[in-house]
């Protein structure tokens, strides 16, 4: 898959176990690094599309997991072209997610919510971009991004509190469908990127944990 963005020319690399054109010959320091700091062993920063700093949270147990999960892709050779950069590369860290998690803080509920909420990246869509990049200080959760795509263009909707414009109304199990589903409260379908057939097999423990961090998230109107 590739983008070509005003910031950027990239083609998503090669992360099967192929020595020559994929991840194969790198380490799981260096793997860690890529997913938690967004730099690549040569030193340079992927793309801002890799939202490396959502993942600055991960738990070591699951950074090594996914590393873990990682080394079991079959190699394949595939050379994707080099990433060309128009302007520096960012690494946006949400409100919270600068420091590791532990897998103490994860037995608190609206914690486990937050930390899980985050790795999925849900705010990187659900925030409005500003003048200097997403508005997460102010406009938490806000929505009203637009995502252009082969569906058209999508635009993220408010999933804040807030009662009228965002989700503060949706029953616990609306909310679940939406996320597992993709389907809005009126019965809808939500267009793609939404990425619900991911999170289609979320625990159930993990789903209330979302929902619970959720309803925390100040309501914007």
């Amino acid at each position: 898959m590739s983008w070509d963005e005003p910031p950027f020319k990239v083609t998503a690399p090669n992360i099967t176990q192929d020595k020559e054109t994929g991840i194969g010959d790198y380490t799981d320091t260096e793997l860690k690094q890529v997913l938690r700091k967004g730099i690549k062993r040569n030193g340079v920063p992927v793309a801002m599309v890799m939202p490396s700093g959502f993942y600055e949270i991960m738990t070591d147990h699951d950074l090594d997991a996914v590393i873990a999960y990682l080394r079991t892709i079959k190699p394949i050779k595939n050379a994707v072209p080099d990433p060309v950069y128009r302007m520096p590369q960012g690494h946006p860290i949400p409100p919270g997610g600068d420091k590791i998690f532990t897998e103490a803080m994860l037995r608190e509920k609206e914690n486990k919510g937050f930390y899980l909420v985050t790795i999925a990246h849900c705010m990187e869509c659900h925030t409005p971009m500003g003048p200097h990049g997403r508005e997460f200080a102010t406009r938490l959760g806000a929505g009203g991004f637009e995502l252009p795509g082969p569906w058209g263009v999508s635009v993220s909707r408010n999933i804040t509190s807030s009662k009228e414009k965002g989700i503060g109304a949706f029953t616990d199990n609306e909310i679940k469908r939406a996320i597992t589903q993709g389907v809005s409260r009126d019965g809808g379908k939500l267009k793609p990127p939404m990425g619900y057939h991911y999170y289609a097999t979320l625990a159930t423990d993990d789903l209330d944990a979302m929902v619970a961090y959720l309803r925390t998230v100040p309501a914007k109107e």
